[in-house]
């Protein structure tokens, strides 16, 4: 299976900034790990992806987005968090929802994600990370962070995310395309994008064709100085641990620790991202007590 990847690019003498992404594997992952129904592995498949590209905006190997959807839908809400490396988790709050189809007969994204708010957080080690937050336009996810570019980086911005769920529930294709006008962009380019992005066929349907990223870059902008910066390979990775899951018990301190003891003979801690369980028993608790 060919690897998962993200293009950074420009084009008109770079004043238009451009991201692309083939997330398949990543997704699949995803859907794989939280057994999602095909809705709510759209609908998570979009977000992962979203934030796997914004990911590549960081500067430091410290750097952490995150990227939290809550709705009125069935689906609850939606979370992943990125890395400068694009390494993504997250997690859908009721990942096996029932199949839900729109009047089009495609998977209800939109109405599974209800109405609600769409807030993205940079932690970049300041003292306050900095968030932003919007209202969701549509819950189709795209169209969401569209105007959360718009609004809370005045950032004139197309996005584009695809997931296509395959009859055996598998990820068929995934992937995303981020198109951000700089200030300095001519007319000649911003006219250009203007007629032939309502034009293109959906993000599944052009990878289902058989079109590569790169394919749908040189069509997009072809004639327009298209130059690539940086390839870069998204993977879904928590980094939770059986440490990291006993330091989280040893944090809360011994008194805390003895009434677990006494009240439950033992803990489990549950990782959402990764759907993970860590137990331990009670000759467990009784070792972090006495330390």
């Amino acid at each position: 299976m060919m690897q998962d990847y993200i293009i950074r690019a420009t084009a008109g003498s770079g004043s238009v900034r451009i991201f692309a992404a083939n997330t398949r594997n990543l997704v699949n992952d995803a859907a794989r790990l939280h057994k999602t129904t095909p809705v709510a592995t759209a609908a998570l498949g979009r977000v992962l992806t979203a934030a796997a590209i914004m990911g590549t905006t960081l500067k430091n190997d410290t750097d952490i987005l995150t990227l939290d959807i809550r709705g009125s839908g069935p689906l609850g809400g939606i979370v992943a968090v990125a890395d400068n490396k694009s390494y993504v988790k997250g997690y859908a709050f009721n990942p096996q929802i029932e199949m839900m189809k729109n009047v089009s007969g495609k998977l209800d994204v939109g109405g599974a994600v209800g109405i609600g708010v769409l807030t993205i957080t940079k932690d970049m080690g300041l003292k306050e990370p900095v968030s932003g937050r919007v209202e969701l336009v549509s819950g189709e996810i795209a169209e969401d962070i569209t105007y959360y570019f718009a609004v809370s980086e005045q950032t004139p911005s197309s996005v584009i995310l695809g997931v296509l769920v395959d009859r055996d529930y598998s990820v068929k294709q995934s992937g995303g395309l981020i198109i951000q006008l700089m200030p300095d962009a001519k007319e000649e380019i911003i006219s250009h994008l203007e007629q032939i992005l309502p034009t293109l066929p959906s993000m599944t349907a052009m990878l289902e064709s058989g079109k590569s990223i790169d394919d749908i870059l040189n069509m997009i902008f072809k004639g327009h100085d298209l130059t690539v910066h940086e390839t870069i390979h998204p993977k879904f990775h928590c980094n939770c641990s059986i440490e990291k899951a006993e330091k989280a018990l040893i944090s809360i301190g011994p008194d805390e620790l003895r009434k677990i003891l006494d009240e439950d003979n033992g803990a489990n801690l549950h990782c959402h991202f990764c759907n993970t369980d860590y137990s331990f028993s009670t000759s467990d608790l009784l070792h972090m007590t006495s330390n």
